[in-house]
């Protein structure tokens, strides 16, 4: 099967969620939430992304993660990653709870695909305080790409991984994964690149991106929206630009980027850490990009 025809079947495939101009959501991937050790890159950013998910949710935002936000090639269980950030998974269930939260799997857990294994795996966690098993994201369902459909326009928004995309990620990814946990993870603590990723691989890159693209001009031009690359990436309304929409990752050197979708805009944006005048430290949302009408996308 061609990367043409996996994301058409992840398309095709995909969860169809209603929303229209009032409705908001925040897009963010390749969180990488990982053991807190020198390899886990999601670390440094941690308060970054906790302040900036508390503000969403208190905004009542609607969460999706486009896939990686769980690193689980680099670590065996689960809950050596939730125990290393309880806080931010305890947030992420209150989006969870409220029905908020949809959770799309990226190469990094692709062991999500199997719905028993991913609700054995998520459904539930040891409260270490009193060793009681404590509900996290009951009923969770783990999704390889949803669809947004415009309730009145009919407009529809693809979100997903866009590891489709890349062959040795998508059908080698048993073997990247032996590679990263027996070789790249404990090299990555002295700072040696994963070659893996397509990340820290910019030829690599630049062919998923591409095969991406081929696919939304072969798709009548639909927007679509993913990560893996780590790369943000933003398209204005131009008949000559294709609609193609990267919301880059948790992972960058001292910021996280996403992408919102507000009352009919879409808008791709930054936080991170600032320093006031007075020497005391901030967490900014900056936009990157946009806000631009989705209508104008056509």
């Amino acid at each position: 099967m061609s990367s043409q025809e996996r994301l058409t079947r992840a398309y095709k495939e995909a969860q169809r969620i209603p929303f229209d101009d009032q409705s908001k959501f925040i897009l963010f991937s390749d969180c990488h939430r990982s053991d807190n050790s020198f390899a886990d890159d999601f670390a440094s950013n941690r308060n970054v992304y906790f302040h900036a998910m508390n503000q969403y949710f208190n905004d009542g935002f609607t969460y999706c993660e486009l896939g990686d936000g769980d690193e689980l090639w680099e670590n065996i269980f689960f809950k050596t990653i939730f125990e290393a950030h309880k806080n931010v998974y305890l947030l992420l269930k209150k989006f969870h709870d409220s029905n908020r939260y949809y959770k799309i799997w990226g190469n990094h857990e692709m062991t999500f695909r199997d719905k028993d294994h991913a609700e054995k795996t998520l459904t539930t966690y040891t409260n270490t305080q009193n060793d009681k098993t404590e509900p996290l994201f009951t009923g969770i369902k783990c999704h390889e790409a949803i669809v947004l459909v415009h309730q009145e326009s009919q407009q529809e928004l693809f979100l997903t991984h866009g590891h489709q995309a890349d062959f040795m990620n998508y059908i080698g990814w048993k073997i990247n994964r032996f590679m990263v946990r027996v070789l790249w993870k404990p090299l990555q603590i002295w700072g040696i690149s994963d070659p893996t990723s397509p990340a820290k691989n910019y030829v690599e890159r630049i062919k998923i991106e591409l095969r991406i693209k081929k696919w939304i001009e072969s798709n009548n031009r639909k927007i679509t929206i993913v990560g893996h690359t780590h790369r943000p990436s933003f398209s204005y309304p131009n008949e000559k630009t294709t609609p193609y929409f990267n919301d880059g990752s948790c992972v960058h050197p001292r910021s996280i980027t996403g992408i919102e979708i507000v009352n009919g805009t879409i808008t791709l944006i930054k936080w991170f850490i600032d320093t006031k005048e007075n020497g005391i430290l901030r967490v900014v949302r900056e936009v990157l990009e946009g806000p631009t009408n989705l209508k104008d996308y056509k």
